[in-house]
């Protein structure tokens, strides 16, 4: 799509729309949001820049090797951590850091960890989901 104005407005608003999304990630154990939420709101950021620039300018920002890699990051990260539970002799996700002071970013011990690892394969996942249905690898352009 060649618009100016969705050009414009999209120069402005990305960057803000990327930044709520790791805002509601690294706030989502004290506030509402998480993960999941913050995730959906970063890839959000990324498919708005590509209807924007297009998928090559998308491409070239965030390649498809480096988004399926955040992926399994995101996956291994949530189970690592799970594992750390289990070597501590405690359960499966459970938390082995000091709860620090409510309210606080700090504040939740591990599930600060577990929500950012969460937030990371959610927007990756989203992003290669929107190249999937856009045509990208293993598709057909339009």
């Amino acid at each position: 799509m060649d618009d100016l104005i969705l050009r414009t407005v999209a120069r402005v608003l990305v960057p803000l729309v990327q930044l709520c999304g790791l805002a509601i990630i690294a706030y989502g154990h004290v506030s509402p949001g998480g993960g999941f939420a913050g995730g959906t709101v970063l890839a959000a950021g990324f498919v708005l820049y590509a209807l924007a620039f297009g998928q090559e300018a998308l491409d070239r920002r965030l390649p498809e090797r480096t988004a399926r890699t955040a992926e399994s990051l995101g996956a291994a990260w949530f189970a690592v951590l799970g594992l750390v539970g289990l070597a501590a002799g405690r359960n499966y996700l459970a938390n082995v850091l000091p709860p620090g002071s409510p309210g606080r970013l700090l504040s939740g011990g591990i599930i600060a960890l577990v929500t950012a690892g969460v937030g990371l394969k959610v927007a990756a996942t989203m992003v290669t989901l929107f190249r999937r249905l856009m045509g990208g690898e293993g598709g057909e352009r339009p």
